[in-house]
């Protein structure tokens, strides 16, 4: 069976982090480790994730993508989960997780979308619908590959490590999930799962400034790794490797009791 680490970066997010910690506590298979990443945190962040028994790794550059990756270097699973200091992920989170790269040994990623809290119901559905839905169509187009949900998704460790040397860690306006979407290779397939479910908070609609400069770095991310491999190259590989994929699943073999296997 798959180990799973859990990373969930925070920078003076105390009392959200305390309610993901707990959630995770309440997992029905408990993950193997939970690594918080201070990302120079003036509060309580560090005496929460001792206080929950989890393992504190200081990134003091600030940067969500910098927080991630220390938390995914310091990760000893074979599958790392990623979670924000304000998810909720439902009891079975850890378990789904760890079922689903147990059952395929090609997955690179897995991600979830988020149901979001705090705000009335027009909110939580311009979240899921707008905001969300809107994040992986557009995403998905520009970076010919099914993005992940920073909030709510895994990787392999594997797969981190064949991309860990080519994210953009230099520059402090990406966004960590937009970023290993764009740099993940065309062979490594992510899955989406509708039955990964966590809660998110809906603070992104509380502060307009805030939501600008989201965008704006989303931009800025997609141009940065655009000038690497445009977007025609990076349609062109993920056919090549859909179409590879199509011919290995199609190699089977009759074992003489009138049964295929691949």
């Amino acid at each position: 069976m798959s180990t799973v680490s859990v990373v969930v970066p925070s920078l003076n997010d105390a009392d959200m982090l305390r309610e993901c910690l707990r959630h995770l506590a309440a997992q029905t298979r408990a993950p193997d480790e939970i690594i918080v990443v201070d990302n120079g945190s003036t509060d309580d962040t560090v005496a929460v994730a001792v206080a929950a028994g989890a393992r504190v790794v200081s990134e003091p550059r600030r940067g969500v993508l910098r927080a991630t990756a220390a938390g995914f270097d310091a990760a000893t699973g074979d599958v790392i989960g990623r979670l924000d200091a304000d998810s909720r992920p439902d009891p079975h989170w850890t378990a789904r997780v760890a079922a689903r790269f147990d059952a395929d040994a090609e997955l690179a990623g897995l991600t979830g979308t988020g149901e979001f809290y705090g705000a009335g119901r027009f909110w939580r559905w311009v979240g899921g619908h707008v905001y969300l839905g809107g994040y992986f169509w557009f995403i998905g187009i520009m970076a010919g590959q099914q993005p992940v949900f920073g909030s709510n998704f895994a990787l392999r460790r594997t797969v981190w490590e064949r991309i860990r040397d080519r994210v953009h860690l230099d520059d402090p306006h990406v966004h960590d999930d937009l970023e290993i979407t764009m740099t993940l290779d065309a062979d490594m397939r992510v899955e989406y799962d509708a039955e990964l479910h966590v809660g998110v908070s809906a603070r992104p609609f509380q502060n307009v400034a805030g939501f600008k400069r989201r965008a704006s770095w989303a931009f800025h991310d997609i141009a940065l790794n655009w000038g690497e491999i445009g977007w025609w190259e990076r349609r062109r590989r993920r056919r090549w490797a859909l179409r590879a994929r199509r011919r290995s699943r199609s190699v089977v073999t009759n074992d003489g009791s009138g049964a295929e296997r691949r």
